[in-house]
């Protein structure tokens, strides 16, 4: 796996789009199985750690990841992530046959738009990466703008995982999503990252300790970054819908990983004006499609409520 396969020029990276369109259909089940999961424990009195439908989602989580990571380092981030749309519409299919969470018109109308936004997002998006090496990531790194993001999103998770969590997380749904969003500001740079750091530390050449330590680094932040999304995303689904949950996920997570990719990797120099403005309509037409699913599905869970 190398970052060479990153197409100059006019070409889109098929590979990454390829991956990342098959890992966003893999990632898209992991919720609706995760949850039918916990359904089903708790409708035996046991833990869901138990259930075989739950460990079939985690399973596909770790696939899908798996998955994201090759694409992150083939394709630029920016066109990698919008891709998740499709995500959202599988997993609302899903949810429809195995939750019995059902979409009304202005649900399918919702995936619709996330669907076309993504697309128009992949049409305009950067074709090259401008960070291609091990020494340029460490520059960029040491960027006082991206070191001050970074201790900014940390100060924000802790408050958010020590003080608000335990508080509010159960009866506000953005508490989890914003924590298993800002945690993709280093996920997804951590999987870009690992690819560079690779090259050096087990490729023909020679390897120094500044590679090695780098590479250790993005790991450790990448598995900690990934367990703690883990963690509270079934918590999330404990209390929430699925669907509610991956529609307001998508749109909090595709938003920091942009911008923790813009920081970083500077995937935004080699945009035009005209394909900037087409970006922001593409990511705002995505956003009116999840915030449309989130209302037919409230729209749902109220009418259930006054037939039963």
């Amino acid at each position: 796996m190398t970052t060479d396969s990153e197409p100059s020029g006019g070409s889109l990276p098929l590979a990454g789009i390829v991956i990342a369109v098959v890992s966003s259909f893999i990632n898209g089940s992991t919720f609706v199985l995760q949850k039918k999961g916990i359904l089903r424990s708790r409708e035996r009195g046991g833990s869901y750690l138990t259930d075989v439908v739950w460990w079939s989602g985690t399973v596909a989580m770790i696939v899908g990841q798996i998955g994201n990571f090759l694409a992150y380092n083939v394709a630029p981030a920016v066109i990698v992530t919008p891709l998740g749309a499709l995500g959202v519409l599988f997993g609302a299919v899903l949810a429809s046959w195995i939750l019995k969470e059902h979409l009304n018109i202005l649900g399918k109308l919702a995936c619709v738009l996330c669907c076309s936004g993504s697309v128009v997002l992949i049409i305009h998006a950067p074709k090259a990466a401008t960070v291609t090496s091990r020494l340029a990531l460490e520059e960029r790194l040491s960027d006082p703008v991206f070191v001050l993001y970074a201790l900014l999103v940390v100060l924000l998770l802790v408050i958010l995982i020590v003080w608000i969590a335990p508080a509010h997380g159960k009866s506000n749904i953005m508490v989890y999503v914003s924590i298993c969003s800002l945690l993709g500001s280093f996920t997804v740079p951590s999987s870009k990252g690992l690819g560079l750091a690779a090259l050096d530390v087990f490729g023909d050449g020679p390897s120094s300790s500044r590679a090695l330590t780098l590479f250790l680094s993005l790991l450790g932040t990448l598995v900690v970054s990934i367990l703690i999304q883990f963690f509270f995303i079934n918590k999330a689904l404990e209390c929430f819908s699925s669907n509610m949950f991956e529609a307001i996920y998508y749109v909090t997570f595709t938003s920091t990983v942009i911008l923790a990719s813009a920081l970083l990797f500077k995937e935004w120099t080699a945009l035009t004006l005209m394909d900037s403005l087409a970006m922001l309509c593409g990511l705002t037409t995505v956003c009116v499609g999840v915030i449309l699913l989130r209302i037919s599905q409230e729209a749902l869970i109220t009418w259930k409520k006054k037939t039963d």
